[in-house]
Parts: C-alpha cells; sequence; structure tokens
C-alpha cells in the first residue's frame, strides 16, 4: 500500500511537471501554451502548479525511502531510475520526452521496473537477482511495457503537428505518421505474442491465454486509431487498449494463481 501511494503520487507530480515544463518552454504561445497546455486553458497558477508537484515529488521520495529502510538498498537504486526518467521526461534542455527515446524510456520504467519493483517488495528476503529471473519477470510485463510504450506513441502521432511547431523532434518525427502507425500494431501483435510465450514457458497458468479474448477489442481500437489520428477522437484507443489488455492479463493470471 505504501509503494502505491508513493507510485500513485509520483505519477501525478511527473504529469504535472510535463504540463509545467510544455508550458514554459512551448513556442507556439497563442494556440498551444493558451489553449491547449491546460495551465494556460484553465488559467492555473503554473508557480502554484510547481509547488504542488514539489510537495507530491518530496512525500513519495520520503515514502520510498521507508521501503528502501524495510526492504534494503536494490529499491533504492530501482527507485532512484524510476525518478531520474519522471525528472528528465520533461526537464532539461533536451527532455526525453522531445526525443525518440520518449516511449522506450517511459515503457521501460512504468511496465518492467515498477513490476520489477512489485515482486522484489513481495519477495526481497529471498528474491535471487539472476539475469534468468529479470527475463522472467520481462517477459511477464512484456505487454505491458508494449502497451505503455504505443500510449506515448499514440499520444506523438496525434500531436505530430503540434510537436513540430514546437520543436519536439519525438520518433514519429523521424520515422514518420505511416511507419508509427503501423509499430503501433505491431507492438499490440507482441503483446499477444508474449501472453502466449509466457504460458509455453510455463511462466502463467494456461488461464493466461483467455486474455488472447481480449484480441477483438484491440484489433477494434487498433483499427479507429488507423483511420483517423485525432487527440480528442483516437488517442483513447490506445488509452482503452492499455487498459483493458492490462486488467485482463492481471485479472486472468490471477485466477490461476488463485483457484487452480
Amino acid at each position: 500500500m505504501v509503494f502505491f501511494v508513493a507510485m500513485l503520487l509520483f505519477n501525478m507530480a511527473v504529469d504535472a511537471l510535463d504540463n509545467y515544463n510544455d508550458y514554459h518552454h512551448a513556442v507556439d504561445k497563442l494556440e498551444y501554451k493558451r489553449k491547449t497546455n491546460i495551465i494556460g486553458r484553465e488559467n492555473i497558477s503554473p508557480k502554484l502548479v510547481f509547488v504542488i508537484l514539489a510537495i507530491m515529488t518530496v512525500i513519495a521520495a520520503i515514502m520510498g525511502l521507508y521501503l528502501v529502510y524495510v526492504t534494503g538498498l536494490p529499491l533504492l537504486w530501482m527507485g532512484m531510475f524510476c525518478f531520474a526518467v519522471g525528472i528528465f521526461y520533461s526537464s532539461g534542455p533536451r527532455p526525453l520526452s522531445s526525443l525518440p527515446l520518449g516511449e522506450f524510456f517511459s515503457s521501460i520504467t512504468m511496465g518492467f521496473v515498477i513490476s520489477l519493483i512489485c515482486v522484489y517488495l513481495n519477495s526481497y528476503q529471498m528474491f535471487s537477482w539472476h539475469w534468468e529471473n529479470l527475463a522472467k519477470v520481462f517477459l511477464i510485463s512484456l505487454p505491458n511495457i508494449l502497451w505503455i510504450s504505443n500510449l506515448m506513441l499514440a499520444n506523438n502521432i496525434c500531436d505530430y503537428d503540434e510537436d513540430e511547431r514546437n520543436n519536439r523532434h519525438t520518433i514519429v518525427h523521424f520515422i514518420g505518421v505511416k511507419n508509427a502507425l503501423f509499430a503501433f500494431s505491431l507492438k499490440n501483435v507482441l503483446a499477444f505474442a508474449a501472453i502466449i510465450l509466457s504460458f509455453y514457458l510455463k511462466l502463467a497458468p494456461w488461464t493466461s491465454l483467455l486474455a488472447l479474448l481480449a484480441i477483438p477489442f484491440v484489433y477494434k481500437q487498433d483499427r479507429m486509431l488507423m483511420k483517423e489520428q485525432v487527440k480528442s477522437k483516437t488517442f483513447k484507443c490506445a488509452v482503452k487498449i492499455l487498459a483493458f489488455g492490462s486488467f485482463i492479463q492481471v485479472l486472468t493470471y490471477s485466477i490461476g494463481l488463485l483457484f487452480l
């Protein structure tokens, strides 16, 4: 519970920091700064936003240090990595979000490292840092990694024109919208392939294969984004895929662990 609250607080702080930095660094002041970014659109004090996000970050850090005291130093290194990615995702002269590395770092952090932290917190007294164990956690978390990456990719696809005006060169700038859409679909396919492979390698119970029932839903959302890339209309497709895909994977995996 302590980790969940700390993670939630820091996630909100990172989202606020993202909006705060985008507001201050916007080149397109009229359209983006005043009409798109929530700080300008809702006339929120930037100073107040910074104070609130700083408070949330400090509280999350204190809670994290408490968990480090209880469980050991490995959590500190993983936590520091997460904090670094969260802060530099939108901060500094070249934020990660404005580079073709944004999808990679955000998905690895939220999809893999947070999953690894959860495993560690529940087994720190016996957890072994062998590559085999890390690979197992990675494979189990791979669907989430891919769907989180797709969430960021869909955001960058929909924001492509706006990002170009504000000199944010995301992966879409380098590979183009067409190839980015292909990558989006491919990662959805690979997510389900990872679920099948996890069962085949005996890392997940057979009930995890029931997550494949989500394929028609994911396919429908995928096609909607392929047809139209409008933030207000189809970005939610990636959100729905992540939310539903993650939920059904956890549900089917948990059923197997609890009842079989």
